[in-house]
């Protein structure tokens, strides 16, 4: 007879038989029962964290800090944890989203190190950010390659709010901005930034320093006012560390990556650290979808912090390459999903509470505030709802193959934020 041991007593919960233990009728049942309870403890506690979600989404752009005196840089760089940029519940997220949009900008200089055209801006109180301007109407549909074209800075603005519908917490924050590049911007850049100004026509322009930056191919403003988009800067004290995407794509024609031929290819990569233990493999798949979704097929790198053993978080950094064709749906960007076939339970509740075109209503109520909506074309929007079936088929697919328990991976972190 085998025994559980509790305290001073054992109690006999089956029979042993060679290496195999019968457990009586009654004790299956139990077992059953508790997995059940346990299932449906998962989905109510998803389920109230969609409809939290789904509450907040619509921001108010107000200046206002209630029950604080910290500026709105001291409240966004405290939110910041190892698992998640901002917490699920930031009612301040609207004065840290219009202190972005409003504060002075005290200096302009040429972005960080990459490939495509930015500005780095300093404003008022010390925060750094990104600025992205404009190059595309909404309606412009980028043709060739997934990954071609310039970045696009709507679609900085929408990959932030998915990262809020989704209720992954992983991308810093972007709003849209117009800045006027003779009274705001020309009078605190640097000079290696004003050496990059031109006018054409009745428009000023800039083409700022980069791999791909050409005099011959600036941004310009409608006259003087630029569009744009600005995304906070990470704090300091959370130092980068850039890992090469295992998913990433060679760049080079005629020539393909391992995954892209091997489907066996997720067996390998589960050997390999960081992907053979902690959440960085879930991580990587729950990125897949988030990029298919955007249209994104440029992730070849990923950001995490540094020294952090593989239990950071993915971050979701630079999704400019995204929404940029709506009739392309580049299921390649899936592959980390149908490869490996295993998904968080907690992104497949989410993902099917947003069928039925909740997905798109969400996205257009988050972005209602933003000072450059609408920040979606509707065949943009059309799109997000297509590839969203895109993505639940795929995990059905998976789940009819290998069963339910081996595709649905129970991993929900405690996050502190202290």
């Amino acid at each position: 007879m085998a025994a559980v041991g509790l305290g001073v007593r054992e109690i006999p919960v089956g029979i042993l038989k060679g290496n195999v233990l019968h457990l009586p009728p009654c004790v299956l049942t139990k077992l059953l029962l508790l997995d059940r309870l346990e299932t449906s403890a998962a989905q109510r506690q998803d389920q109230l964290s969609f409809q939290r979600m789904m509450s907040s989404l619509k921001l108010t752009m107000d200046s206002r800090l209630e029950h604080t005196l910290q500026s709105p840089w001291e409240i966004a760089s405290q939110w910041v944890v190892p698992r998640e940029v901002y917490p699920e519940d930031t009612p301040e997220m609207g004065a840290v989203l219009h202190a972005m949009v409003t504060k002075k900008i005290v200096r302009a200089d040429v972005g960080y190190k990459g490939t495509q055209l930015k500005a780095l801006l300093v404003l008022d109180g010390g925060q750094k950010v990104v600025f992205k301007p404009k190059r595309y109407s909404r309606d412009y549909i980028v043709e060739g390659e997934p990954y071609a074209g310039y970045d696009r800075h709507n679609a900085e603005v929408a990959a932030f709010h998915l990262d809020r519908i989704l209720g992954f917490r992983r991308a810093p924050l972007v709003v849209g901005r117009f800045v006027n590049l003779i009274t705001e911007i020309k009078p605190v850049a640097t000079e290696q930034l004003l050496s990059t100004f031109l006018k054409q026509g009745n428009n000023s322009c800039f083409y700022g320093k980069c791999y791909y930056c050409r005099e011959t191919e600036p941004a310009c403003a409608d006259r003087e006012t630029m569009e744009g988009s600005v995304t906070l800067w990470l704090p300091d004290v959370w130092p980068l560390q850039k890992h090469r995407h295992p998913w990433g794509r060679t760049y080079r024609e005629g020539k393909l990556a391992r995954w892209e031929y091997d489907e066996s290819y997720c067996d390998a990569v589960k050997k390999t650290s960081p992907y053979d233990s902690g959440p960085r493999l879930l991580d990587i798949i729950d990125t897949a979808i988030f990029d298919y979704l955007i249209g994104n097929a440029d992730r070849h790198h990923y950001e995490s912090f540094q020294d952090d053993e593989g239990a950071s978080m993915l971050i979701l950094l630079d999704n400019a390459k995204s929404f940029g064709n709506p009739s392309l749906d580049e299921r390649s960007i899936l592959a980390p999903l149908y490869q490996c076939c295993i998904i968080r339970v907690s992104t497949w509740n989410r993902l099917t509470h947003l069928k039925h075109g909740s997905l798109r209503s969400a996205l257009l109520s988050a972005t209602a505030h933003d000072p450059i909506y609408p920040v979606l074309s509707e065949a943009h929007l059309e799109a997000l709802e297509r590839r969203l079936q895109g993505i639940l088929g795929t995990v059905q697919q998976c789940i009819d193959q290998f069963g339910n328990d081996v595709v649905m991976v129970e991993d929900r972190m405690t996050l502190s934020h202290l």
